[in-house]
């Protein structure tokens, strides 16, 4: 089990998808999630003890949070093993087996994190089933972890529903404005729009500033600054990885002011860590 042979597995298991012989990939894919957790079982260790840095191999790095099981708190990233687990996931909700995608893309969101699309996917499972508070949850988180607007729109769609569902029709119509606002082709926004043309949750009945006050006050960004906050995020990503801690924390601070107190904590955490690697790491090479 190695990144190439994982990436050509993959590759195979997603034309099966595409040519619809569902069962067959997901046979395959069910095989490789099971090769790469014995993988990882048997080579990896899951202390926190352990610093992310000393790591040599793409699998024993993607071990180093399997430790945290609350997929609202993951962080760390490992995009093999978490594109396995969304296309498991897809397959067996082709196969109408919706337990066993939710398993596969809480494992998807586990492995990695940042992919919006599993947690939205997810978040569906979860309003299916009943579980509002995961749904929400899952849904909510995207606005802290999205560097894609269709993400962005798509979780003001869900939000969008559920407002309207709780007889907020105004917040609803404020919150696909915002999805609007992001200027992205979605075929879900698409229809949500379409619903809502004509009634109480039309987003043509608010204007941004009083759909920007309503959002608010439910602890939701509006649109433009989620977008907005998504790129002072990832500069300050990149300012922490060059070092420039004081630019970091000035992007991180103006992202705290657009989207909340919630995406700014989670940045300085990540800056925290950051800084404890590269001091952890010096003092190795110092020895």
């Amino acid at each position: 089990m190695d990144q190439t042979t994982l990436t050509e597995e993959l590759e195979r298991a997603e034309g099966l998808l595409l040519q619809g012989e569902d069962e067959t990939a997901e046979r395959l894919l069910s095989r490789l999630a099971d090769d790469a957790e014995a993988y990882v079982d048997a080579n990896c260790p899951t202390t926190d003890e352990l610093q992310w840095f000393s790591f040599p191999t793409l699998f024993e790095r993607l071990a180093y949070r399997r430790v945290e099981r609350d997929p609202r708190e993951l962080r760390d990233v490992g995009e093999p093993l978490g594109r396995l687990y969304a296309d498991l996931g897809l397959a067996r909700a082709h196969l109408e087996d919706y337990a066993g995608a939710a398993a596969a893309l809480r494992a998807a969101v586990r492995w990695d994190p940042m992919d919006c699309a599993a947690r939205l996917n997810l978040a569906d499972l979860y309003r299916l089933d009943g579980n509002v508070q995961e749904y929400l949850a899952l849904t909510y988180s995207v606005f802290e972890r999205a560097s894609d607007a269709r993400h962005l729109a798509r979780a003001f769609v869900n939000f969008a529903g559920w407002l309207a569902g709780e007889g907020k029709p105004r917040t609803a119509a404020a919150a696909l404005r915002a999805a609007r606002n992001l200027d992205v082709r979605d075929a879900a926004l698409a229809a949500a729009l379409d619903q809502a043309a004509g009634t109480d949750r039309d987003p043509d009945q608010v204007s941004d500033s009083e759909a920007s006050e309503l959002l608010a006050a439910e602890g939701l960004p509006d649109g433009a600054n989620a977008e907005i906050a998504v790129c002072l995020l990832m500069c300050a990503t990149d300012a922490v990885a060059a070092g420039a801690r004081d630019e970091a924390a000035t992007l991180t601070l103006r992202a705290r002011d657009l989207v909340g107190e919630p995406a700014a904590r989670a940045l300085l955490e990540l800056i925290r860590e950051s800084d404890e690697d590269l001091a952890a790491e010096g003092g190795e090479a110092d020895a």
